[in-house]
């Protein structure tokens, strides 16, 4: 596992990052400090150590390999405060050659360098601190060095650009997306990251899986905006990766070591080309942003309330029936979502007429089989891999064979899938609310009570038989459609771990035939309950709203259920396909405005003191995905006028031959005229 998926408990934080990052550069230095929770190392006393973290042998052979080594102790036997500080001494060689280091606390009665210890870690970061004295004489000369070397590096690797996923147009998308993308810890707006590689940026996220045949990784950040950033318009746009900064599968071979080789290949360079000099122009030519051209967003069906579905191609129907039921199957894909309903209680204790999402089970291929379920009487979560319950108590993401978990709180839960289908689980006022994203590539390839993905309403209702279903049928057919969808013993996902699920749903037939809900709701002006259920459920989502407050009699799950609907809606507002034009650059020997390249957008161009436009002066965004106008170019003034010297000479020597030619005509056909006359005075005298 990455050490940025690692809450900042469990780690060591090293203070005043920008010293770390830059100690021993100009008016840098000075005692480095670190802290950590010492209750979590059972020792009074610890060393503190440095290991280094490199990759050797041939790029992408079988010779590749990681390099993890211990490479001294920084503080020995020293107290278990939480605390220790430290003036940075430049180290001894080989130890100075490792730029790319971690720092490691210790019980002092353990062995330098011992492996499997009780222990706590730092973040990777670049040892600037411990380097050799060229670095401290001339750090910007030293980098320059290296920044040279990685792209003589670079350019003898194979590319990997052309196989990356392409960045979500807008902020709003890529946070939406959850199945293809999530947070990039160092850049996260909801926790107030400073964004320190990428100034002028946000947030960033990453691509959850890395490329199919390198592993690379794919990083897109946006502005306050919304925008994305792009590193032909600035220094803290989005860049691609080498190596995924949370590694990829086999994940011990290099480029796929979970951030350490993301560091080898993306950060170490950039301190090298960026940070530490200004040479920015290597690591960007190797390092270009994605733009969004290609990117297709997902598609989003939901389950919420006494249960209310709402399919992928947009068709809303009531099921609350008792039983377990298919919501999404692709044969092609090998994709199973499952999702279990049981009767919802009053206050009183006693069953209402109505059902909950209690619980999802889904499987991708032969990943493992996670379940979310309700915990109690549903304020939390409980996720379940391959029938065992799953701990999230030191860590808010877990990489299981096949898929990702996610979950940075216990009403939350959001699942990965290698095919990019995301599925967010939420809990709140006993209820379970199911979000499914799909990427477009399942289009024509889904089954399920939550529809047909194929972009035509009329076959939502698609029963398990194949037959159709009107969408204008009765609530009683509908009911018959989706008891059509139940499991079976044999195909079920679900986990029986208690003696209620055995009884009610195991041994019990997959759909209650006895459970008979109420199919609508009445507004009686006699009901107490009414007035403020009619206030309450006003606007979007009005009638799941007043549904549910009605049947449920309570004013809060009727609120929940509006909530849900309109955080729905507003997912699929999120994720309406954008247009993209691509990426403009400005004219040589001159400036643009504008950086958006979306529909509708204008950049304008102009050139500098001494040279003249030609071309458009403004471009616009088309609805088609292409610029209007024509490529803008900026001409020297002397060199016009050079060229338009040039031509007027051209021109002279032209019209002049011409008039020549004209000239030379005119006396051949005057010569030509006074010999016809010269004959026709002679002709008479021939016949005398």
């Amino acid at each position: 596992m990455a050490l940025s998926k690692l809450g900042p408990d469990y780690k060591i934080i090293l203070v005043n990052a920008t010293q770390w990052q830059y100690y021993g550069t100009p008016d840098v230095s000075g005692d480095l400090k670190m802290t950590w929770i010492p209750s979590l190392i059972k020792a009074e006393r610890v060393n503190i150590e440095l290991w280094g973290y490199n990759e050797t042998g041939e790029a992408y052979s079988l010779n590749w390999e990681a390099e993890w080594k211990y490479l001294y102790t920084v503080g020995r036997d020293v107290p278990n405060s939480g605390v220790f500080s430290f003036t940075p001494q430049i180290a001894e060689k080989p130890y100075f050659l490792w730029d790319l280091g971690i720092i490691r606390v210790s019980p002092s009665t353990k062995p330098d360098g011992a492996q499997n210890v009780n222990a706590l870690w730092s973040e990777e970061h670049a040892i600037a601190w411990h380097l050799e004295e060229a670095f401290r004489k001339d750090s910007a000369g030293w980098a320059l060095e290296k920044c040279i070397n990685w792209d003589r590096e670079e350019k003898a690797m194979p590319s990997f650009l052309t196989e990356i996923t392409d960045c979500p147009c807008t902020l709003a998308q890529a946070r939406a997306d959850t199945g293809r993308f999530h947070t990039d810890y160092g850049c996260d707006m909801e926790a107030g990251s400073i964004c320190v590689y990428h100034p002028g940026a946000v947030h960033c996220v990453r691509a959850i899986q890395g490329s199919p045949e390198y592993g690379a990784g794919q990083q897109c950040c946006y502005d306050s905006s919304g925008a994305q950033v792009l590193t032909g318009d600035s220094m803290g746009g989005s860049t691609p990766d080498r190596g995924h900064d949370w590694g990829s599968p086999p994940y011990k071979k290099p480029p796929r070591v979970p951030g350490f080789s993301h560091w080898k290949y993306d950060v170490i360079s950039f301190y090298y080309c960026c940070l530490w000099s200004d040479n920015c122009r290597y690591y960007f030519s190797h390092r270009p942003s994605s733009d969004c051209r290609t990117y297709r967003p997902p598609r989003v069906a939901a389950v919420l309330g006494d249960p209310h579905f709402m399919t992928f191609d947009g068709v809303s129907f009531t099921f609350n029936g008792k039983g377990e039921y298919t919501l999404v199957y692709s044969s092609d894909r090998e994709l199973s979502v499952q999702g279990r309903t049981e009767p919802v209680r009053f206050e009183n204790g006693s069953l209402a007429k109505a059902t909950r999402l209690s619980s999802v089970a889904m499987r991708e291929k032969d990943s493992d089989v996670i379940e979310v379920r309700l915990r109690g009487r549903g304020d939390e979560l409980q996720v379940l891999m391959n029938q065992q319950v799953l701990s999230f108590s030191e860590q808010r993401w877990i990489d299981l064979s096949g898929v990702f978990v996610f979950s940075p709180k216990a009403t939350n839960v959001t699942v990965m899938f290698p095919s990019g289908t995301g599925l967010e689980v939420r809990a709140g006022d006993g209820v379970m609310t199911l979000t499914v994203l799909l990427p477009h590539d399942l289009q024509n390839h889904t089954l399920g009570l939550l529809g047909t993905m194929n972009d035509d309403p009329e076959y939502d209702l698609s029963a398990s038989n194949g037959a159709l279903i009107s969408l204008n049928s009765s609530a009683l057919d509908i009911f018959t459609y989706c008891a059509g969808w139940a499991v079976t013993n044999d195909t079920s996902l679900f986990t029986y771990d208690s003696t209620y699920l055995l009884n009610e749903y195991y041994y019990a037939p997959k759909h209650d035939p006895s459970f008979i809900p109420i199919f609508s709701v009445t507004e009686d002006p006699e009901d107490p309950l009414l007035e403020p259920v009619l206030k309450l459920c006003a606007g979007e989502g009005a009638w799941f709203c007043k549904y549910d407050a009605l049947n449920m009699r309570s004013l809060d799950q009727g609120n929940a259920t509006l909530l849900a609907f309109r955080t729905q809606a507003s997912t699929k507002r999120d994720l309406e396909p954008v247009r993209s034009c691509g990426w403009l650059s400005p004219p040589k020997h001159g400036q643009k405005e504008g950086t958006l390249y979306l529909e509708g957008s204008k950049v304008t161009f102009w050139c500098h003191r001494g040279y003249s436009l030609y071309g458009s002066d403004e471009r616009t965004c088309q609805a088609d995905g292409e610029w209007s106008g024509e490529e803008t170019h900026c001409v020297a003034d002397d060199t016009l006028a050079i060229v338009l010297g040039s031509v007027g000479a051209v021109l002279a020597l032209v019209i002049m031959l011409i008039a020549i030619v004209v000239y030379t005509k005119k006396q051949r056909k005057e010569a030509w005229k006074h010999q016809d006359d010269k004959v026709t005075y002679q002709q008479p005298g021939t016949h005398l």
